[in-house]
């Protein structure tokens, strides 16, 4: 039983990408062999195209996620252009990938509707994706349900490979976590990079809490009660609090008489406690580079083992290799 996931390099990650996935990746990380994470550095040629932004920010990534949990003796962390398989098994699935199933995929639709420039390296997205889960036989790909999509689509291209050529591919399954988090960003809306609203896990301490400060609130006064219910402010709350002080903080909503600006100062608080850890063994990682460099070698080194293996068997099957 194989795990399979990957992160794109984008920018450095920030409350969103730990509580809706990265915590997920170290809660089910169990033994190489069952768990391998890539930073999906081929993706991002989608939107960043500065060399050497997504070089430092794909060192970044790494670093950030062996410092939030990941373990390189429980999981393979590899970068994903470290396995040019990849690129080789993308070509291969494209040929057989009708032309519909990607004009109905989210990420096109959204961007062509908005009038936007969508080049071709979007649309063949779901294919590249496809690729990757496929290549390592990959059983389960963890996701929310807003992405269970992903999954699906990598799902009817390997049938329609496997309609054309034969039974080339393990078919996945979408692993739905389900205690995603969702998380607000400081506007209340979905936390993002690209909306501007998100606050960075690794950010530095004192613009941390400037950010909180900031959260936008209602306008009612302290005296009133407040309501918990879909307040972004309790929610990002909740995300660092135990149990009961959560349950202190909807109480205190109820009976009023407390400002925002206490909760944030709190929040700010809780936040950086529930980090202090990871910021202290990001701070060891990034005086040893080569320590980091090292652990994405051998992790490329044993994906590219599964994905050979992999990629043979399909070029066999399909008649490139073998003849």
């Amino acid at each position: 039983m194989r795990i399979l996931s990957g992160i794109q390099p984008t920018g450095r990650f920030h409350w969103g990408n730990y509580f809706g996935a990265i915590r997920q990746y170290i809660d089910l990380q169990n033994g190489q062999d069952s768990a391998f994470y890539f930073i999906a550095n081929l993706h991002a040629l989608t939107t960043i195209r500065d060399r050497e932004l997504l070089a430092r920010n794909t060192f970044d990534a790494a670093v950030d996620l062996l410092a939030l949990g990941l373990d390189p003796d429980r999981a393979t962390l590899f970068v994903q252009s470290d396995v040019p398989e990849v690129s080789e098994l993308c070509w291969i699935l494209m040929t057989t990938t009708p032309m519909g199933l990607l004009e109905r995929c989210h990420a096109y639709k959204d961007k062509k509707s908005k009038g936007l420039t969508a080049d071709a390296g979007l649309f063949t997205y779901p294919v590249l994706m496809a690729a990757d889960i496929l290549l390592y036989d990959s059983n389960l790909v963890p996701v929310g349900e807003d992405q269970k999509q992903h999954v699906e689509v990598c799902r009817d291209i390997a049938g329609s490979f496997n309609n054309s050529f034969g039974e080339a591919f393990v078919i996945p399954e979408a692993y739905i976590v389900k205690d995603t988090a969702k998380v607000p960003g400081l506007d209340g809306g979905k936390m993002s990079k690209s909306y501007g609203n998100s606050v960075e896990v690794f950010e530095d301490l004192k613009l941390q809490k400037k950010k909180i400060m900031s959260i936008t609130t209602d306008s009612r006064p302290i005296e009133s009660p407040k309501d918990p219910e879909g307040d972004h402010l309790f929610q990002l709350y909740s995300l660092f609090a135990s149990t009961e002080q959560i349950q202190s903080l909807e109480e205190r909503y109820k009976r009023g008489g407390f400002g925002y600006g206490e909760i944030k100062k709190e929040l700010a608080i809780l936040a950086e406690s529930f980090f202090a850890a990871a910021r202290q063994r990001r701070e060891e990682l990034i005086k040893k580079p080569e320590d980091v460099k090292k652990i994405l070698n051998d992790g490329a080194k044993k994906a590219s083992k599964k994905a050979a293996e992999v990629l043979t068997r399909v070029k066999k099957i399909c008649g490139v290799e073998g003849r």
